[in-house]
């Protein structure tokens, strides 16, 4: 069996810890322990208490009720605990979905370009995968008369990542609808990879979940609630699938550990404050970023929808990712390169870093770049 390499991951693998100034992540500036035992105003106690009457034996290996009951609580439709499957981040939510469902075959249609898993696990497991495009010229968002084209009686599934992964642009309600109006006519699932939240215009983001029955989506407290190292996600589907990623996990992780589902559920049941000081952080250095590139002839984005991730275009005569290589080692500054994601000479810019980190960051990075 042959799988390609996620090239962020690659990427990020070898790079990462070699950065002084990090503005290539995703996620929202990683909280610390201390920040997050504060949000109780107890010091922890509620979080502590709880985990000193734990075992530390496997726990509940779909996820306790108390996580199931918080999770459920992110969407407007009614879910049913089964219907909720603890993973081992969005990254295994999307591979326990993705074995589950697609077979050799099967008919993919797979949003691009985008994070790799979401094309490259169904082409692994031996299905016909099609790409459908985001558009530049459309703002990088995708047409959807082009899904109308590329669906197929046999389609199996269609996968989107809303928001975007590099891109930040999120797709509108009507869109969804309208994706979900499509699959449903050749009774296709549609797996939603939702791992970022937008932190503006909440009101009109809608999850797949909430408008198809044969939605598969997924999340994780990494991105929007600033926890990756908590290494907790979840998948939700019907009833018959939920059945098939039962056995997947089995195989895959058996469970979360009762540590990190404590963790992942306190997490949660204090996400109001965690999304008031993150939207703090995405819109402030969203200003911080566009006044930036405002005063940088060879840099453009479209700027991202309220959400931690984004893609700049580099007008430079260099290649992208030797261009980064280069930053890295003369300024510290770590970017991932736009070819990781199989986008035009660019770089995902990680904007959420803490506000002195960003503000450094591009301060070199401009400096690299006035030097074409």
């Amino acid at each position: 069996m042959h799988i390609s390499t996620i090239g962020v991951e690659e990427w990020l693998n070898v790079w990462e810890k070699s950065a002084t100034w990090d503005i290539a992540q995703s996620t929202i500036s990683s909280l610390t322990m201390d920040e997050l035992l504060s949000l109780d105003g107890k010091q922890g106690a509620t979080f502590y208490e709880e985990l000193g009457r734990e075992k530390m034996n496997y726990g509940w290996i779909e996820g306790s009720p108390e996580f199931k009951e918080q999770v459920a609580q992110l969407y407007k439709s009614s879910i049913e605990p089964r219907r909720i499957l603890q993973t081992n981040g969005a990254t295994g939510a999307n591979l326990n979905a993705l074995m589950a469902i697609v077979r050799p075959g099967d008919h993919v249609i797979a949003e691009y370009p985008t994070y790799a898993p979401l094309y490259e696990i169904p082409r692994m497991l031996g299905a016909d995968v099609e790409y459908w495009h985001l558009r530049e010229d459309l703002d990088w968002q995708p047409d959807i008369e082009e899904l109308k084209e590329l669906v197929r009686p046999n389609t199996r599934l269609i996968c989107i990542n809303n928001a975007s992964n590099p891109i930040g642009t999120v797709l509108s309600a009507d869109t969804v609808h309208q994706i979900a109006e499509i699959a449903a006519s050749v009774g296709s699932y549609v797996l939603s990879d939702e791992v970022y939240l937008p932190m503006e215009d909440t009101e009109h983001y809608v999850s797949m979940v909430d408008v198809y029955e044969h939605a598969i989506v997924t999340n994780s407290i990494s991105k929007t609630y600033s926890v990756p190292g908590a290494r907790i996600g979840w998948v939700i589907a019907d009833n018959e699938v939920s059945d098939l990623i039962r056995t997947y996990r089995d195989y895959t992780m058996i469970c979360g550990g009762v540590f990190n589902d404590l963790l992942a559920t306190y997490v949660l049941r204090n996400k109001d404050k965690i999304l008031e000081r993150n939207r703090k952080i995405v819109l402030g250095n969203r200003k911080i970023a566009q006044q930036w590139i405002d005063g940088q002839p060879r840099v453009s984005w479209v700027a991202p929808r309220g959400v931690s991730t984004s893609y700049i275009k580099l007008d430079i005569p260099v290649d992208d990712e030797e261009f980064c290589k280069k930053i890295l080692k003369d300024e510290g500054v770590l970017l991932v390169p736009g070819s990781r994601f199989d986008l035009p000479c660019g770089a995902r810019l990680g904007y959420c870093a803490q506000p002195d980190i960003l503000r450094e960051g591009l301060k070199r990075l401009g400096k690299a770049l006035a030097s074409f």
